[in-house]
């Protein structure tokens, strides 16, 4: 009786075993770790060992030697993007075994990202959300900022979300409130080239702007990617519509509110991100709008500027657990006569990340 139950756990158990495939890696130390690969980015792969359920994370250069089983979505500092397995194929050699086409050997560090793919949403989902607070006692001045930020990823196109606020409240002073939300989509050609739309919005007290809604239509590219660094530009055209909220005058007791504006913009922007500082990522962007056609209420020459500077260090105390510190300066050279040429933020803010 005992032999037939044995029997019988070894029929459950082998079908089990043999699918139970494994990535392994073979470290520069002599190290060597079997688990599933989640995927490499930024120069930073992610395992999770068999023999635990934490992530482990280890620098690509570090690894000497690895073999995958699963499906990976890999692209390379080339702007190729590659569906299929990979492995070792020699010292600093990679055989990247292609589904949708010919076969190829590169070197390790042309590889710049590794995504784990199957059919599932949420492998391809992307998050990360954060908030800030700070209280002081004089006038009983309060500020709450917050970040979201969502990305999904197929294999030839990606689409992402944002939105961002500020609230400052203070005894005696009016509030002070700036939001900025959009969506992106891309989609990636050749050679690292991309095609973007986009539709931002925008509004904050300082510059008296209700809501600035900016439509973007460009061509962008990848000028170097490594698993250091990336540096993309991006140029197009923009159409531009806002609204201007109502401020009230002290002096003669009055309030004036700014006619809407429309316009056409061409746009050029650079967005230049560096992430093997340890575990600090910093990231820069500007973008400059000059005007090319708009209606009668925007004077001639008017130029916008957006920029943006954050710091962000990852793993704080536990995985997935980070701070960020961030800038954003937007700049007008032709505003509304209750706006101010200059907006700024300074946040701070501890977040998550999946």
């Amino acid at each position: 009786m005992n032999n037939f139950y044995i029997f019988i756990f070894f029929l459950l158990a082998i079908p089990s075993m043999s699918w139970a495939q494994n990535d392994t890696l073979y470290l520069n130390n002599g190290d060597m770790i079997v688990g599933d690969l989640k995927g490499m980015d930024r120069g930073v792969l992610t395992i999770e060992p068999s023999y635990s359920d934490s992530d482990f994370k280890i620098t690509w250069e570090d690894i000497k030697e690895m073999k995958a089983v699963q499906r990976y979505l890999i692209t390379l500092s080339d702007g190729q993007r590659i569906n299929g397995t990979f492995n070792s194929a020699g010292e600093g050699k990679i055989f990247l075994d292609n589904e949708d086409g010919e076969d190829l050997t590169v070197d390790q560090d042309e590889i710049v990202n590794i995504k784990s793919i199957d059919n599932s949403f949420l492998s391809r989902l992307s998050a990360n959300i954060d908030f800030g607070l700070s209280l002081t006692k004089a006038n009983n001045q309060r500020q709450l900022n917050g970040n979201v930020r969502m990305g999904y990823l197929e294999d030839r196109w990606s689409a992402d979300l944002y939105y961002n606020t500020l609230i400052t409240t203070q005894d005696n002073v009016s509030d002070i409130q700036r939001n900025d939300a959009g969506i992106g989509f891309r989609y990636f050609l050749p050679r690292d080239w991309n095609l973007g739309v986009d539709l931002d919005f925008l509004s904050n007290t300082e510059q008296s702007l209700d809501l600035r809604t900016t439509g973007k239509v460009g061509l962008g590219k990848f000028l170097q990617r490594t698993n250091s660094l990336y540096w993309n530009v991006t140029g197009g055209f923009a159409f531009t519509g806002e609204t201007y909220a109502p401020v009230f005058d002290p002096e003669d007791g009055t309030t004036i509110t700014a006619p809407n504006r429309k316009s056409l913009e061409g746009f050029i922007g650079t967005e230049f991100n560096m992430y093997d500082i340890g575990d600090l990522n910093l990231l820069t962007t500007l973008v400059l709008y000059p005007t090319i056609i708009s209606d009668d209420s925007v004077e001639p020459g008017r130029v916008r500027t957006d920029f943006r500077f954050d710091a962000k260090y990852d793993d704080f105390i536990i995985d997935d657990l980070y701070i960020r510190a961030g800038f954003t300066l937007n700049y007008d050279n032709r505003p509304v006569e209750a706006g101010k040429e200059v907006d700024y933020i300074f946040t701070t803010g501890f977040g998550w990340s999946w």
